[in-house]
């Protein structure tokens, strides 16, 4: 029991008054034997009409209505509020309230006029008066809705954050959500719902709700919320085996395979919800270039191995990656897969997600940095790594697409334009005489914990580490 509803329980308990001479309720055994009896013979009786100002009776299997309801009237009369007053004095200021009960969806409390089931009317730790801080409150009874070992649960859930999705008075949307259907969904996800909005190949559960693939607070069963794992989420909709989708996946086994390697669950501008890059040989239906033959006992393995398969068509572009004498780790040790799709992707170049995504799996440090830093690099934060680094190969360091420094910033920076401290192959720079002074001596690309990406958080801290006499 949380410790909220422990204080609430001995609320309930001390306001209770009992009648005197009577004995306690473990005492008397016939009380109980005629509730149970009372309870038998109400059972599949209709409910009479009831007043919406009084407290509605819980519904049936709802497990938390009943002692959340008793908590709540324990807690006004903890408050010793006079008469009818719980909830009906606080109309008295908070008039425009009387309009948000006349909502579609209005919150059980709100409905029982229980204000202070989940305010303080005098005093509190919390904004608004709340008796507890965002998400513990609404656990008090609503209790966990992320399910035990999620593999993905919504951050707002996590963060606590309801109120971004439920208003905690009234809504006219079900469930008291604060916008319907995918409108909800598109204040965070615009990126999504907008390129879904767009495509002219639609996939038709998205437009009908998100709700259809996606559980709202956790998934024990998928990432990205999925209410199943890819591919049983799918084949609950499409069966493979008609001869149609049979012979657009060219006779192999895709009951097997993981549709989103190929398809945009979301929408897409090719026919078949094909992603927008797509390996040539899925393009035109080549799938036994890199894959065993169909009727064959194992139709979806590759004939040959990481590297070995790519080089049957990439040989001399791999020959060429090789040249430099700084080579990218995974190009080195051939795992094209740790960065690429084998069959299509929504990146350019078939890159498996975005290239601060891809780039982070390894470098997560530097994309953190970035994260944090309160002037971003511009590269960085439109997840374009590769306007300064060769994914592949170079042979600069740090694999930069120019080995000079300074005309690498300068393609986007024209320093030449305005006053600046000079820099140069004739400036040594005072701290290492193995050094000349370049962007670097003063900047730090990936981002600082200082503005304009400089290592101090004054300019003057920078300028007099190399200028000492002017140090204070």
């Amino acid at each position: 029991m949380s410790p909220r509803f422990a204080l609430l329980a001995a609320a309930l308990l001390l306001a209770a008054p009992t009648p005197a001479g009577a004995a306690p309720a473990e005492e008397r055994p016939a009380a109980k034997t005629a509730a149970k009896k009372g309870a038998a013979k109400r059972k599949g009786a209709r409910p009479a009409a009831t007043d919406p100002t009084r407290s509605p009776a819980p519904r049936d299997g709802d497990v938390t209505a009943a002692p959340a309801s008793a908590a709540r009237a324990a807690v006004g009369r903890a408050f010793k509020l006079r008469p009818g007053a719980s909830g009906e004095v606080c109309l008295e200021c908070h008039a425009d309230f009387a309009q948000r009960l006349a909502q579609a969806s209005v919150h059980t409390p709100v409905r029982e006029r229980s204000c202070a089931g989940c305010h303080n009317p005098h005093a509190a730790d919390h904004e608004k008066l709340l008796a507890a801080a965002g998400g513990a409150l609404c656990a008090g009874c609503h209790g966990e809705v992320v399910p035990k070992d999620a593999k993905s649960a919504h951050k707002p859930v996590v963060e606590g954050r309801c109120t971004e999705c439920h208003d905690p008075h009234a809504s006219g949307f079900k469930n008291n959500l604060v916008r319907g259907g995918t409108e909800l969904c598109a204040g965070c996800h615009a990126a999504i719902t907008s390129a879904a909005a767009k495509a002219t190949h639609r996939h038709k559960p998205v437009e009908q709700s998100c709700l259809r693939c996606h559980d709202p607070h956790g998934s024990s069963k998928a990432a990205s919320l999925l209410s199943a794992d890819v591919p049983a989420l799918c084949l609950s909709c499409h069966n493979v085996d008609t001869p149609i989708l049979a012979k657009k996946h060219m006779g192999y086994p895709v009951k097997q395979a993981r549709c989103t390697t190929c398809h945009d669950p979301h929408g897409s501008s090719a026919p078949g919800l094909l992603y927008a890059s797509v390996h040539p040989p899925v393009a035109k239906g080549n799938c036994s270039m890199c894959h065993e033959p169909a009727t064959s006992r194992t139709p979806l393995k590759t004939r040959q191995q990481g590297a070995a398969l790519c080089r049957t068509c990439h040989a001399q572009r791999m020959a060429r990656m090789l040249e430099p004498n700084r080579v990218h780790q995974p190009v080195a040790q051939g795992a094209c897969l740790a960065c690429h799709a084998p069959h299509a992707g929504r990146q350019k170049g078939l890159i498996r997600v975005s290239l601060v995504s891809a780039c982070g799996a390894c470098h997560s440090d530097t994309i953190r940095r970035m994260e944090l830093s309160p002037t971003p690099h511009k590269p960085i934060r439109d997840g374009q790594c590769v306007a300064c680094h060769d994914p592949h190969s170079a042979s600069g360091p740090l694999l930069l697409q120019n080995p000079d420094r300074i005309e690498l910033c300068g393609s986007c920076h024209d320093w030449q334009k305005h006053a600046t401290h000079p820099i140069g192959p004739n400036r040594k720079d005072p701290r290492n005489k193995n050094l000349f002074l370049d962007c670097s001596s003063c900047h730090r690309a990936h981002g600082t914990g200082a503005k304009h990406l400089i290592p101090y958080p004054k300019v003057t801290d920078l300028c007099t580490n190399c200028h000492e006499q002017y140090r204070r």
